[in-house]
């Protein structure tokens, strides 16, 4: 076991691979972290919100340039062989996006095994999208013989996820340790069920089997109290078992936790905040007290949080700069009154002193998730483009699901390929219609799909306009994408 390089309470601020691969090596009882899950998709904190400001983008490239000198790496280096299997039969099946995705996991994966001690344990909290590919990809890391569960977090919030497939209303948690010996505290319900309170009521209860008669007793006081009253007599029983039933059933690997909806007094509006409960259920099974937690995508300081409120030391790493004024918030918001200067923000690495290697001196960052100008319209400027696009002789936005002309005031942006199906929020996916259209084609249908159905409802008003418009609109996307949007077609960038 190595001495910490790194205070307790301390927030890296920056690339997490940089400060991963400067800590010493097994220092950390715990990694429980909500890193990107491959979405495809941006997110943004709500303006008015202590959040406000946070956002990423949870898309990814394959940088072809880039990957020779890794793939020799992985190639070369039995430790590293299975790992890189993983990310190509991702290649194969998904495309490079999510081998692009799993090289940035991968690499920080491998420092995380390597800075959990022997006792360690972590949670990577994800969701359908990857986390079949994360799965395997934890099984090449950490050992197959290392996976405990694969945790269901029923967030009792439905998802329409369209017409063709059941509505979603889960996450997944993968659950590994770093050795059989991995620290686990067993955890009960903490609200007992119907026949567990009846039964503690009743005090006791009997079974009789192979002709012998069984007392279980959940509560002395009661059955003493009856005894006296002379409704029972314990010495009429050929066993007598004591059963505390007060801690409820044992928990499964089905987390029932509501989700934070916007009157929540913990929800800081962060675009992928998490419960604390979520996170201090973790905590809880696989950490003592004083053991120190690492969450190295630490958003809006939700693992910080539920590690000081159970007893537990904790370092936090993300790139948003405000990360540390929203953690402090947080913790001062506890009835504890964290105080400031218990923080330490650090935005150098530290210096290693265990004179060890990081555990993939060759692996680099090997895809680029900065996107070309064009894909970094925002939303109102895509609209901009668009009804520019749409627009008739008049002036009226001609929507692009039914044919009606409208001001622009009576139109929405929408998906021309849903995004629950995939579809990028990019301007070459996207289109304007009006109200009514929206909201029947939402995630159920493709443009096309949505044509079909007007036709089939009688909503449709002039097909031959709302292909038009598409055609327009589509113009205009492929010649800002051609252009790189660098400001040579309409004359100035944004």
């Amino acid at each position: 076991m190595t001495t910490r390089n790194f205070d307790n309470r301390t927030l890296f601020v920056g690339d997490n691979i940089d400060y991963l691969r400067a800590m010493n090596s097994e220092t950390v009882d715990l990694v429980a972290t909500d890193p990107p899950f491959a979405k495809g998709r941006d997110f943004h904190a709500a303006p008015d919100s202590l959040a406000a400001g946070a956002s990423f983008q949870d898309r990814w490239k394959w940088d072809e340039g880039a990957h020779p000198p890794f793939v020799n790496a992985l190639e070369d280096d039995p430790k590293h062989k299975d790992v890189w299997m993983v990310i190509q039969s991702a290649r194969a099946s998904w495309g490079d996006d999510m081998g692009a995705f799993l090289c940035f996991m991968g690499v920080r994966l491998l420092e995380m095994r390597r800075l959990l001690k022997p006792m360690g344990s972590i949670y990577l909290h994800c969701d359908p999208t990857a986390s079949h590919y994360l799965k395997t990809l934890m099984d090449a890391v950490f050992g197959r013989q290392n996976f405990r569960n694969e945790i269901v977090w029923d967030y009792k919030k439905v998802s329409n996820s369209g017409a063709k497939k059941f509505n979603r209303a889960h996450d997944i948690i993968l659950f590994y340790v770093k050795s059989k010996t991995g620290v686990f505290n067993r955890q009960y319900e903490s609200v007992l069920s119907g026949r567990k309170q009846a039964l503690i009521r009743a005090g006791y209860n009997t079974k009789r089997m192979n002709g012998e008669r069984y007392l279980y007793i959940y509560d002395e006081d009661t059955v003493k109290e009856k005894e006296r009253l002379g409704k029972i007599n314990r010495d009429d029983f050929d066993y007598v078992r004591y059963v505390d039933i007060t801690k409820g059933n044992v928990l499964t690997d089905v987390f029932k936790v509501d989700h934070l909806n916007s009157q929540s007094k913990e929800n800081v509006g962060y675009p992928t905040q998490k419960p604390l409960a979520l996170y201090e259920r973790m905590i809880r099974a696989s950490s003592n007290e004083g053991d120190l937690v690492l969450d190295p995508f630490a958003g809006c300081a939700t693992t910080a949080v539920a590690a000081e409120r159970l007893g537990r030391q904790w370092v936090g790493m993300d790139l948003w700069p405000n990360t540390v004024d929203l953690t402090i918030h947080r913790l001062q918001d506890e009835k504890r009154m964290f105080a400031v200067e218990n923080l330490s923000v650090v935005k150098t690495p530290p210096d290693r002193t265990d004179e060890g290697e990081v555990e993939s001196p060759d692996l680099e960052l090997e895809m680029s998730r900065q996107l070309e100008k064009w894909q970094r319209l925002y939303k109102s400027e895509i609209v901009d483009h668009l009804r520019e696009a749409q627009s008739n002789a008049t002036g009226l936005v001609v929507c692009a699901g039914c044919g009606r002309e409208l001001e622009i005031e009576f139109m929405e942006l929408d998906h021309i390929f849903p995004s629950a199906e995939g579809g990028e929020n990019w301007i070459t996916n996207r289109i304007l219609l009006c109200l009514p259209c929206n909201g029947k084609k939402s995630n159920a249908y493709t443009l096309a799909g949505l044509r079909k159905a007007n036709k089939r409802e009688g909503w449709m008003r002039d097909e031959a306009s709302a292909e038009s418009a598409q055609v327009r609109a589509r113009r205009r996307a492929d010649a800002i994408k051609a252009d790189g949007y660098a400001g040579t077609v309409f004359g100035g960038a944004p």
